[in-house]
């Protein structure tokens, strides 16, 4: 079997055991839910609702806050109990709107599905996707809708559906795959229809062999070709995807469709399915909860809204001390304060780690090895860029291509010296930002 991949890049443990045999799950309705505005890169969505109003399953609760942006439905039916600020897996705080269940789950009249799709043009499918409050789910969270309206100067013959899953512990994509891998695919042929294209490709690692088999065996009447790719991360980064399965390289600063490319997750493709063929917006999706510490981990199918600790109680809590509460897995996700966060559309998993796995390691003085220059998928040169950002010289950062990391944390993991790289380049993206807007 040939392997595809990219240069550069590292090699951290998979630790997939855990989950990857786990079918999903369904999670129970949750008592209240939480749903943040700002769910999605982008500006956030905006109240259509007030406390005390009632709501049901599916309902448009809030509209979308200008063109990238998405609208956002109530998970649950039942009260809206409060709008306000309530913590968020990723901004701390964010303004949300608050749920309380009837103990039912009553569909708004809209969500209806349709009997014959096959007929939509690519624009009255490209508003159904707006409408249905689809964002990238791969963990970015970029407006899908956005992503299907290139300019006319930059034409799509290029798809790649995105089935890597290279963060480590994570298997929530896998299952999916494997379970509704017809639903995967409808949404890919959806998705090429609105671009306009004809070039379809599957990339998967090959450490998801099931998975590779299951949708080579369902791909081929629709002509797609599955693509094995080497396991090694960010396999699934966007410009490596395009750089191991095309051989085109997306330049720096650059974007997907400056080489006629466009990339969606899995379980993006599966949204979208479920948006046209079932009229289905966006409340739920597939959300590995895993970790040493976690009782029985599993791969559960959950309401967005739910907190934290609704999804580790259904895992049957914790069996030792928790270190650290991750959104996210170890390589880019974020640590949590607290496990009453809720799921959200880009939440694709749950890591909990013990206070071993989360010792702080104290960083030391760069040794000039070259380890992260030669794992920077991106070409960049991380030992300058932090030197550069420890100095605060932050327009030097900029020059040396602080703003085309992709911040996959393969140069923090591959140094000896253990330095925070990551943390420095977030934190220069932040102060130009400023210094931009000031």
């Amino acid at each position: 079997m040939k392997k595809r991949s990219f240069k550069g890049g590292a090699h951290p443990p998979a630790k997939k055991g855990l989950t990857a045999k786990s079918p999903i799950a369904a999670m129970p309705l949750p008592e209240e839910v939480i749903l943040p505005l700002s769910q999605h890169i982008g500006a956030p969505a905006k109240p259509l609702v007030k406390p005390k109003d009632r709501v049901k399953t599916g309902q448009k609760i809030a509209e979308a806050g200008g063109f990238v942006s998405v609208p956002l439905h109530s998970s649950i039916s039942g009260t809206v109990k409060e709008i306000g600020e309530f913590p968020h897996p990723t901004l701390g705080l964010s303004l949300a709107i608050k749920v309380e269940g009837d103990g039912g789950d009553e569909w708004d009249e809209e969500v209806k599905e349709r009997a014959n799709y096959s007929g939509l043009t690519p624009q009255e499918l490209r508003e159904i996707i707006k409408e249905a409050g689809i964002a990238g789910m791969g963990g970015a969270a970029f407006p899908t809708h956005v992503k299907l309206s290139p300019p006319q100067e930059k034409p799509i013959d290029t798809f790649i559906l995105n089935g890597a899953e290279c963060e480590p512990w994570f298997t929530a994509d896998q299952r999916l795959m494997l379970e509704n891998g017809e639903g995967i695919l409808e949404g890919m042929r959806l998705i090429m229809k609105v671009l306009g294209c004809q070039k379809g490709y599957i990339g998967i690692e090959t450490n998801k062999g099931e998975a590779i088999k299951n949708l080579q065996k369902l791909a081929s009447p629709y002509g797609y070709e599955v693509i094995p790719l080497k396991v090694k991360y960010p396999q699934g980064g966007e410009k490596q995807l395009i750089k191991a399965i095309t051989g085109r390289e997306v330049p720096l600063g650059g974007l997907p469709m400056d080489v006629g490319c466009v990339v969606h997750n899995v379980g993006t493709a599966y949204a979208v399915y479920e948006a046209v063929a079932k009229g289905k917006p966006l409340i739920e999706r597939v959300v590995t909860v895993t970790g040493n510490p976690v009782k029985n981990p599993q791969n559960l199918r959950t309401r967005l809204g739910t907190p934290f600790a609704k999804l580790l109680e259904e895992c049957g809590g914790t069996m030792a001390e928790v270190g650290k509460l991750i959104n996210g897995g170890p390589m880019m996700g974020i640590a949590v304060e607290t496990n009453g966060v809720p799921v959200i559309k880009g939440t694709s998993g749950v890591l909990v780690l013990s206070p071993k796995e989360a010792r702080y390691r104290k960083p030391r003085p760069c040794i000039y090895c070259g380890r992260c220059i030669d794992a920077c998928p991106m070409g960049l040169m991380p030992n300058v860029i932090g030197n550069l950002v420890e100095k605060e010289k932050f327009a030097e950062a900029k020059e040396y291509g602080v703003f085309d990391c992709i911040e996959c944390g393969s140069c923090s993991f591959v140094c000896p010296a253990k330095r925070n790289l990551v943390h420095l380049f977030k934190y220069a993206k932040a102060k130009l930002a400023q210094m931009r807007e000031s």
